[in-house]
């Protein structure tokens, strides 16, 4: 049902092997960075909080990763934007004619 539903959106269901190759991917990446998944969705969820707050976001096609290259670590999000609540919408025009 849920690929019948990815594939009628545009978005093709990714195959098992690529899931499961890009969560051994993150297992290792929090390995080496020391953090936990428990900690990188709790992340998620206060970062959903706030953005829910102000924006309207898709929080099924949410996605946030844990990037390592070289000696760094960068946590890359990606969050689709419906729409800016309308009170802070209005808010920000009045300011603006202000």
């Amino acid at each position: 049902m849920l690929d019948f539903l990815l594939r009628f959106f545009g978005r093709e269901p990714k195959p098992s092997k690529s899931v499961a190759k890009e969560r051994l991917r993150m297992v290792l990446i929090h390995d080496r960075t020391g953090v936990s998944t428990k900690l990188l969705e709790e992340l998620r969820g206060e970062i959903i909080k706030v953005l829910s707050k102000y924006l309207d976001i898709d929080t099924a096609s949410l996605e946030m990763d844990l990037i390592q290259k070289d000696d760094s670590v960068a946590l890359v999000a990606n969050i689709p934007i419906l729409g800016v609540k309308r009170k802070f919408q209005e808010q920000a025009e009045a300011a603006i004619e202000a």
